[in-house]
């Protein structure tokens, strides 16, 4: 059942089997979920629609929703197999749990963790697109936006894999969203530095850029910490033969499987949703613009807020409003300069929503054709807070700072929403994606980063710091690379325990760190220009 022709470091050791075919159960259930998740997601999508009483004279944007859709759940499985096989190396590569019985394993907390996410990390990325293109996602430059993030994402992570290398998905992403920003702005005669929000950018960047430190640094900590508290032998030895290690030790391990495949599932998984939630918008605005499930008295308030915010600002403003007050704040949230028009343009258009939401009682009775309209203002608006916040030309006092802040909440409880059937069809592409091709990134992991087999203590203190900070950046809304953080945590184990590094392996990490940005955003501006100049 072993390999015994693997080398670590030039030296043979016993390796798990991980050719081992699957059975025809196996490729049963594959086809039973992902069929059980077309569906439902099919079925949900058409219900949406429905109740919201919208239909198209044409096929073409089913078409075009339909093909989005599979590009953006294509992401999802890709990720699954290129992201999670990190979560399964050290419980395969210590004999912990059969690589078969590991894998379904992980694909099933991966599938748990995209069920209880909260969201924030799926809006996160939204906010680094461009606000022009988020605000006409329907139109041809949406789609075009869309599809090359999207193939250029996909690209990159099957590329890497196809070479084994553990690039990071959350990496290729985000330097897809600012390629197709900085194409975006210099097709319209601007700065290519206009096109993306640099400090969303830079908040984000720094979490992807810190977080294999803190994999290197705490994994090395913990492993030292744990020699000196914990003084069982076999916990810092190799595995012998295909042996599983002792119970205690086999059920540390498997936790720390489940705690990282979870923690991936929650933080990964909401890449796809916010793009997915991006592609409704603008392809169903009639059902997916506003969160029509919002309860009444929730609406109620929302109209109280509006009003009491709008008072505020009219206070503090010294011009009169606008007359095309959304124009003006398009130009505030683009380049970030404040003008006096700033803050009155802002209270006429949270007055503006508010009386809209005030007419129509309930979201749920917003007209098909007022729908778009209606978030495109209140998304504007969120946006534009968001940057007034953290502004230093514009000073409030504390009563109107406190109503922004409560109208933001409002409007974003009303736009940013992931309707179930959302995370049901993420979450099986993602559960589905680790139950396919995750060998080549599992052998990297398990083999080719230190010159010695993977200890039972090396393997848990990657996966116990690997599964805290992507919780904790789950937690503060921030993407995190679970590939990064996990074999950044196993180098440090393995220069913690002094046993030796292979230089090749990781000269070919940082490469395909360095690289992914610039590659991905390269890739993604030269799809848009040419899926622009196509649509």
């Amino acid at each position: 059942m072993t390999d015994t022709t693997a080398t670590v470091g030039g030296q043979a050791h016993t390796r798990p089997r991980l050719d081992k075919p699957n059975g025809p159960i196996t490729a049963i259930v594959f086809i039973a979920l992902l069929a059980l998740g077309l569906s439902f997601g099919g079925y949900s999508l058409a219900n949406d629609i429905s109740d919201a009483g919208g239909k198209f004279a044409t096929l073409l944007p089913y078409l075009l929703l339909a093909v989005a859709l599979l590009i953006a759940l294509g992401f999802e499985f890709v990720n699954g197999f290129h992201d999670t096989a990190n979560a399964v190396a050290t419980v395969i590569y210590t004999h912990s749990l059969p690589p078969n019985v590991a894998v379904l394993w992980s694909g099933l907390f991966n599938f748990l963790g995209v069920m209880v996410s909260s969201g924030a990390v799926a809006f996160g990325i939204i906010s680094l697109l461009p606000v022009e293109l988020i605000l006409q996602v329907g139109s041809s430059a949406g789609f075009a936006m869309v599809f090359a993030l999207l193939i250029a994402a996909i690209l990159w992570n099957l590329g890497t894999w196809w070479l084994g290398l553990p690039a990071s998905s959350s990496h290729t992403l985000i330097g897809s969203i600012i390629g197709v920003g900085i194409a975006n702005a210099l097709m319209h005669g601007r700065d290519g530095t206009s096109g993306v929000d640099w400090g969303q950018v830079t908040k984000v960047g720094y979490s992807l850029f810190l977080s294999p430190l803190v994999g290197f640094t705490c994994a090395a900590l913990l492993l030292l910490l744990m020699r000196r508290l914990v003084k069982t032998r076999e916990l810092y030895a190799e595995p012998k033969g295909n042996k599983p290690p002792p119970w205690w030790i086999r059920s540390l391990l498997v936790l720390t499987c489940t705690g990282v495949s979870f923690a991936h599932g929650s933080n990964d998984g909401q890449k796809g949703m916010g793009l997915i939630m991006l592609i409704l918008v603008g392809t169903v605005p009639m059902a997916y613009s506003l969160n029509r499930a919002m309860p009444l008295d929730h609406v109620t308030e929302f109209v109280a807020v509006a009003q009491v915010t709008q008072q505020s600002l009219a206070k503090a403003s010294l011009v009169a409003a606008p007359a095309d007050a959304s124009a003006v704040l398009s130009t505030f949230v683009r380049t970030r300069q404040v003008n006096p028009d700033v803050v009155p343009a802002l209270a006429s258009v949270i007055g503006h929503i508010g009386e809209e939401v005030k007419r129509y009682g309930t979201l749920s009775h917003v007209p098909t054709d007022a729908a778009s309209n209606v978030r495109s203002d209140m998304y504007l608006a969120s946006e534009a807070i968001r940057f007034v916040e953290k502004s230093e030309d514009l000073k409030f006092d504390e009563d109107a700072r406190a109503n922004l802040k409560a109208f933001k909440k409002q409007v974003d409880e009303a736009t940013k929403f992931i309707p179930l059937w959302v995370k049901v069809v993420v979450a099986v592409a993602l559960g589905l994606g680790t139950m396919v091709g995750w060998k080549r990134i599992v052998v990297t992991v398990g083999e080719k980063i230190g010159k010695t087999h993977l200890t039972y203590a090396q393997g848990a203190s990657a996966e116990l710091v690997a599964m805290a900070t992507i919780g904790a950046a789950d937690a503060f809304g921030l993407p995190v690379s679970t590939t990064h953080v996990l074999s950044s945590g196993i180098a440090g184990t393995m220069a913690a325990s002094r046993s030796g590094l292979q230089m090749a392996t990781l000269r070919n990490l940082l490469m395909a760190w360095v690289l992914t940005l610039p590659a991905a955003m390269l890739l993604s501006g030269l799809l848009y220009w040419l899926f622009a100049h196509i649509f």
